[in-house]
């Protein structure tokens, strides 16, 4: 690697003077994303997109010193041209493309392919050399629409009217996508974990439609042990068994994630029905990205790096190489 290099802090321009999602703080950190695997706490300062402004001002605090950018806007930092893409991943996720001397990089942290109403959708970007995700780099992940799994998940909330419907979702991107998702189908309310409320406003507040929402911490007239029967109830992972769960009488639960596409992951995480959604590329969404970027070099981080790197070589005849980087994919910690 020449243009962008693997140190110990992470990936790092040195043309440029900055680290691209740094897994240690840093002088001068460019973020994709604010997931907590791609923005860490203890920079000097911070350069990510204007969108993303809020959530990460929740997420590493309101005193972080932090330049919003827009989309496609270039700057200059040291001998190189930056600028920031949509990567449709979440509301704000930019692939970051760094241009020095014509050569151009495109980092893209994570991104996905499929139509998504709560963030802006994925932006080819050409390129010389193209650093990929590969969190679901195997043929057998393949995603339907978000509007026909948002109609299965409406489905399965309206067949049981007994109980209340506990659909387990990460609480940053995913949850607020289902949101988005669900108005095509429903004006009612939705009640929320605590953990999700707060990053769901942020979301509103770029202007993103969603059903209503209640925090099922808030008091409500008449709130009782059962008056959960017949809602739908959105939470992130940790809260699942935990004692949070104690104030649902007999739930039917659900998890929304890529990870339900591999046959027993819902029986092993304990939930009765499994939702096939994800914020990141399928199979086919990675490959078709790689190859209209038209990269002669694909570096290939987190998740089935080794599996697609070797199909690139094989199949595409690309230059592809895994790269080892502290990122995990699809977990909202």
């Amino acid at each position: 690697m020449a243009l962008i290099t693997l140190r110990p802090e992470g990936l790092y321009c040195e043309a440029g003077d900055f680290f691209i999602d740094p897994w240690r703080p840093v002088e001068q950190a460019l973020i994709t994303h604010a997931h907590a695997d791609h923005a860490r706490s203890g920079s000097q300062q911070y350069l990510a997109t204007q969108i993303s402004e809020g959530i990460l001002r929740k997420r590493l605090g309101p005193a972080i010193s932090l330049r919003g950018v827009e989309y496609g806007e270039r700057v200059r930092l040291g001998d190189t041209w930056v600028s920031f893409h949509s990567a449709g991943h979440v509301l704000g996720s930019a692939q970051i493309r760094v241009e020095h001397k014509g050569e151009v990089w495109v980092v893209s942290g994570d991104y996905k392919r499929c139509a998504d109403p709560s963030c802006a959708p994925f932006e080819v970007v050409p390129c010389d050399v193209f650093v990929t995700e590969a969190t679901f780099g195997l043929p057998v992940y393949h995603w339907q629409s978000g509007e026909a799994i948002a109609h299965q998940i409406y489905q399965w909330w309206q067949g049981d009217k007994e109980r209340a419907s506990l659909l387990f979702c990460y609480a940053f991107g995913k949850a607020q996508r289902i949101l988005s998702e669900l108005t095509r189908f429903t004006e009612r309310p939705v009640y929320v974990h605590g953990a999700i409320q707060g990053l769901t406003e942020s979301y509103r507040q770029a202007g993103v439609a969603m059903v209503p929402t209640i925090p099922t911490a808030a008091p409500v007239d008449n709130l009782t042990y059962a008056s959960y029967a017949g809602e739908l109830v959105l939470a992130p992972p940790a809260a699942h068994r935990s004692s949070w769960m104690k104030r649902f009488r007999h739930p039917q639960t659900a998890f929304a994630s890529g990870w339900m596409a591999v046959r027993g992951a819902r029986r092993r995480r304990g939930y009765e029905r499994g939702f096939v959604l994800s914020d990141h590329a399928d199979w086919s969404g990675l490959i078709d990205t790689i190859h209209q970027t038209q990269a002669r070099q694909v570096y290939v981080t987190h998740g089935q790096s080794d599996a697609l790197a070797r199909y690139l070589q094989a199949f595409l005849q690309v230059a592809g190489q895994p790269l080892e980087t502290q990122f995990d994919g699809e977990d909202d910690h």
